[in-house]
C-alpha cells in the first residue's frame, strides 16, 4: 500500500515539476572598476590633507579617524602626525589618545609597529604636549 502512495506521490511532483516552464535569465557580467588604484604616496597624501585642513571640526576628525581605522592598515606616521596635529588644533586630548589606541589594536600581533610608530611620532608628540597610552597608566586597564 505504501509502495502505490509513494508511486503515485512522486509521479506527482514529477509531473508538477515539468509542468512548470523553467526560464533562466542570462547572466551578465559588469565590470565597474574603470578607476586606476590609488598608490601608497596619493593615500598618505590624501589623508595629510584631510587632516590638515585647518577648518576641520571634530566631527570631521572622528569621521575621518573612523574611516582611517575601517581600512585594513596601520596608518603611516605622517598620516598619524597630521591627525595628532588636528586634535591639538581642537585642543581635544581623548582623540589624541584614541588614536593612538586604536593604532596599537591595528598593530595586533605585530610587537614591532606599535614601537616603531612612537619612535617616529615622539617629536611631534612632545612639541604637541601629548602622552602615550602607556605614560598614562592606561593600557594596562
Amino acid at each position: 500500500m505504501f509502495r502505490a502512495v509513494f508511486r503515485l506521490s512522486t509521479s506527482g511532483v514529477r509531473s508538477l515539476a515539468r509542468s512548470r516552464p523553467c526560464y533562466s535569465a542570462p547572466l551578465s557580467s559588469r565590470c565597474y572598476s574603470h578607476a586606476t588604484a590609488e598608490t601608497d604616496e596619493e593615500f598618505d597624501a590624501r589623508w595629510v590633507t584631510y587632516f590638515s585642513k585647518p577648518d576641520i571640526d571634530a566631527w570631521e576628525l572622528k569621521k575621518g579617524i573612523n574611516t582611517l581605522v575601517e581600512y585594513d592598515l596601520v596608518p603611516e606616521p605622517k598620516i598619524l602626525d597630521s591627525a595628532l596635529r588636528a586634535c591639538r588644533r581642537l585642543n581635544d586630548l581623548a582623540c589624541a589618545i584614541r588614536i593612538l589606541e586604536a593604532v596599537k589594536d591595528k598593530a595586533g600581533p605585530h610587537k614591532d609597529i606599535y614601537p616603531y610608530l612612537i619612535q617616529e611620532l615622539k617629536p611631534t608628540l612632545t612639541e604637541l604636549g601629548i602622552s602615550t597610552p602607556e605614560e598614562l597608566g592606561i593600557d594596562k586597564l
